[in-house]
């Protein structure tokens, strides 16, 4: 889709075309280095009026932008700068959700220029979204002018602050204390706490599933080189989540970002796999980019008990991103956790692995799934069952 939509605007170019209009070809690796410069924060810097955070549609019309990536409009104009998702409401809510500039700069790093210059220029571009991703994590990390982030954080992306434990945001010290910022105890109840069958969602998040992993890579995930091995890194633990029920919870800036056990059970062995940046917007991974087997991410296998005396494995699968690399797990391995207990916080996008045949999604989830679209849920939210 990207690489046809940048294809389509080289085309429309013609000689004498004003700088705007120039198309993605006339960019270079130093301009898009300037713009995420422009974007992140150094520790102790104000926010700016065009930072990290603006949403796409908004940024793409700034000046300073357009003399540092020219024709970044007119291709934003041609494909996406966000996408739709839908809500569980009666009757379902269709709205447009936009990306952050900053991501969209990202993604169009990572495709600009012809397919063998793309290739060649991939570890540089892999570079310096860690590199980006580091600095602004070190801004973020800073409490020089954090409560001026964090309220213009709350203005952009309009946060309910009264569900917070702590609802007074003078008191965060830093941008990522707010981030990772905890909820009142009842603000995420588990759906149907005392039924066994019940899975619930791991997160407050955009999520897809699917019945099958197939149907996962038909529909959704497009990166070639996805499988169950290369996401877990272990070929003999794939095993047994070969085409199996398959949940991907991705967590929007927005979102509460920390992240809990779809199940009860009792938490097994993890690991960490270093890994790249990239975003986990869905215009990254319906693409063909190896989204969640090239990002840093940590696996944790949950060990679910049943009441027939048997257990279901769980292979929970934590991704880094784009500006949120860090994964912080709170369960040691051997802890006991009820369904909708914290796991952990940070993170971007969360990968619930069943074996085969074991989980029955929500018809409404499996529908909007499989129309491509992603649905708004909350952390403890019914999203499937069980099968007897």
């Amino acid at each position: 889709m990207v690489k046809e939509a940048i294809k389509q605007l080289a085309q429309k170019v013609k000689p004498g075309d004003k700088a705007d209009d120039l198309h993605p070809r006339e960019i270079n690796d130093g301009d898009f280095q300037t713009a995420l410069d422009g974007l992140t924060h150094a520790p102790g810097e104000p926010p700016k009026d065009l930072d990290i955070h603006t949403p796409a549609e908004k940024g793409v019309k700034h000046s300073w932008l357009q003399r540092y990536v020219p024709g970044i409009e007119k291709l934003a104009a041609e494909y996406h700068v966000g996408n739709y998702v839908v809500t569980r409401d009666d009757p379902p809510n269709k709205f447009w959700e936009s990306m952050p500039i900053y991501v969209r700069i990202g993604m169009q790093a990572l495709y600009h220029g012809s397919e063998q210059s793309r290739l060649l220029a991939m570890p540089r571009v892999e570079e310096m979204l860690k590199a980006q991703s580091i600095k602004q994590g070190a801004a973020f990390d800073s409490p020089v002018n954090a409560l001026a982030h964090i309220q213009s954080f709350i203005q952009t992306y309009q946060i309910d602050t009264s569900a917070l434990l702590e609802p007074d945001i003078g008191k965060y010290k830093t941008f990522n204390e707010f981030f990772y910022r905890r909820l009142k105890p009842d603000a995420r109840p588990p759906a149907s706490p005392e039924d066994p069958d019940v899975v619930s969602s791991a997160a407050d998040c955009r999520l897809t599933v699917f019945q099958s992993v197939d149907e996962a890579k038909k529909i959704w995930i497009k990166g070639h080189n996805f499988t169950i091995a290369s996401l877990l890194e272990d070929a003999e633990q794939a095993k047994q989540y070969e085409n199996g029920e398959i949940a991907v919870f991705r967590l929007a800036p927005a979102d509460y970002h920390r992240y809990h056990s779809p199940v009860a059970g009792t938490v097994g062995k993890s690991k960490s796999i270093e890994g790249c940046y990239y975003t986990v917007n869905p215009v990254c991974v319906n693409e063909n980019l190896d989204v969640f087997t090239k990002n840093k991410r940590d696996v944790t296998e949950l060990v679910c008990p049943r009441p027939d005396g048997s257990t279901i494995p769980v292979a929970f699968v934590q991704v880094g991103a784009m500006l949120v690399g860090t994964i912080v797990r709170t369960q040691a391995e051997g802890a006991h956790v009820k369904r909708a207990n914290e796991l952990g916080y940070f993170g971007s996008t969360i990968i619930a692995l069943f074996p085969p045949g074991k989980v029955q999604w929500d018809a409404d989830l499996l529908k909007n799934s499989e129309q491509a679209m992603e649905t708004v849920v909350k952390a403890g939210e019914q999203i499937g069952r069980f099968k007897a």
